[in-house]
């Protein structure tokens, strides 16, 4: 215990798990489906790391196995999930006794990767009213919507938007529609509040907090914060432009659409596949190119601190400038007349590899568990239950135990993965007093 407190970094995967077995508890209860009876153990399981980790693949159908008690239950742990375990103990804590000792404090920022002591108790009061704020803003819109353009009932129009805010804005796939979002394709009223929620959330909020304070300099920003905010536009823009074009004329998703409805579709797909998990367009019909297209989004993820998955795009960014400076022969990787410290440059491979290995060990594995899937669409699958991102092409509800354990276990790691490990790897460092005679073995 004593070393867990002295790295408090090392109490998020013990934290996430806790709230995981917790969830997995409650939604064995009878009362949490609609028939009432009895919750496997495996469903129950994979129910609530998907929720926890903020994924959103189901081995169920959602709205229609659940009761309303169990979707609440659904929506309590995605909130858990996507706030983080030591960011909520801390609100509840700052709520009740007004202040945050030392060691709360460092909790904090073992998961926001808030480096400053002084400011935790506003940092986490911006929190909660961002998390709030976006949450209560995206729910109005898309209810009166539903109100108003679909005629729905106050009550469900509000209980229906409140709950697809909450989990797109946690970046998580749960949807109070069998279909997920394919009704609303065309409906920029609905799937725009979504989407740009689910960038806002994407972000995460050291990155965030700094773009809103330094919005007309942007100049001043943490190189951090300008990989995410820059890196996140540009794989936005690239990737919209990319499905928009390889699906224009696919009959099975946006073919038959106009062009308004194509655009909308488009980037609101485009959006929600980078860890957002809802479906405007049926996957399963896609064209086969846009397949890598979706996979490699899901793999980069969002923003460092956030509630989305995947390496983050700081991560991928940082890779793409060490490859530039390499080409180039300079010798030393600068982003917005910064050096870049080789640890991070170690610590972002170091991450990126991993990743791609426990990426292609899933694949092989669920390859070995199946028969006759073709492998773009195990990719596929096994990418987004690691990058927490939830978008399935229909695999997922039709794998037997082994399958289900498999994508439980990458949701877990993909949640609680890339930030521990980068962390570990920082607390890791050791200096020596000597050095070893240097030599350039040959490359390529």
């Amino acid at each position: 215990m004593r070393r867990l407190l002295r790295h408090p970094v090392r109490l998020v995967p013990v934290g996430f798990l806790v709230a995981i077995l917790l969830g997995t508890g409650v939604l064995m209860l009878d009362p949490m489906t609609i028939p009432r009876e009895h919750t496997p153990f495996p469903v129950a399981l994979f129910t609530a790391t998907s929720a926890v980790s903020v994924t959103g693949l189901t081995v169920t159908d959602t709205p229609n196995y659940w009761s309303e008690g169990g979707l609440v239950v659904i929506t309590a742990l995605t909130q858990i999930g996507g706030l983080g375990i030591l960011t909520l103990a801390a609100l509840v804590i700052l709520t009740v006794s007004r202040r945050l000792g030392l060691h709360n404090r460092m909790l904090v920022q073992a998961e926001t990767l808030e480096y400053g002591l002084a400011d935790v108790r506003r940092l986490l009061i911006h929190i909660a009213a961002t998390v709030l704020a976006c949450e209560a803003v995206m729910t109005f819109l898309v209810a009166a919507r539903l109100w108003l353009g679909y005629e729905y009932p106050l009550g469900r129009a509000l209980w229906s938007a409140s709950f697809h805010s909450i989990q797109a804005f946690n970046n998580s796939g749960f949807s109070l529609y069998s279909d997920g979002l394919l009704a609303f394709g065309r409906d920029p009223w609905v799937t725009l509040p979504l989407a740009l929620g689910s960038i806002v959330g994407g972000l995460g909020f050291p990155a965030l907090f700094e773009a809103v304070r330094e919005w007309r300099r942007p100049v001043r920003w943490a190189v951090a914060t300008k990989l995410t905010i820059w890196g996140s536009a540009v794989l936005v823009v690239v990737g919209f432009v990319m499905l928009l074009v390889i699906e224009w004329s696919n009959p099975w998703t946006i073919g038959q659409y106009d062009v308004p409805g194509k655009v909308n579709a488009a980037f609101a797909q485009i959006t929600l596949s980078r860890t957002g998990g809802y479906e405007v367009m049926p996957i399963n019909l896609l064209h086969e190119e846009s397949y890598p297209l979706l996979t490699g989004l899901m793999f980069i993820g969002g923003g460092s601190a956030s509630t989305a998955g995947g390496i983050k795009v700081s991560t991928f960014f940082l890779l793409a400038f060490v490859m530039w400076a390499e080409i180039r022969g300079e010798p030393d990787v600068t982003v917005g007349h910064r050096r870049i410290a080789t640890s991070s440059q170690r610590q972002a491979l170091t991450v990126a590899l991993l990743s791609v290995a426990v990426v292609a060990g899933g694949t092989g594995v669920l390859i070995a568990l199946t028969n006759g899937i073709p492998f773009h669409h195990v990719l596929f699958e096994i990418t987004s239950a690691f990058s927490t991102t939830g978008l399935t092409v229909g695999l997922t509800s039709s794998l037997h135990d082994g399958g289900v354990f498999l994508l439980t276990l990458l949701m877990y790691i993909g949640r609680v993965g890339p930030l521990t490990l980068g962390s570990a790897i920082a607390l890791n460092t050791r200096r020596r007093l000597y050095r070893y005679p240097e030599e350039q073995p040959i490359v390529g």
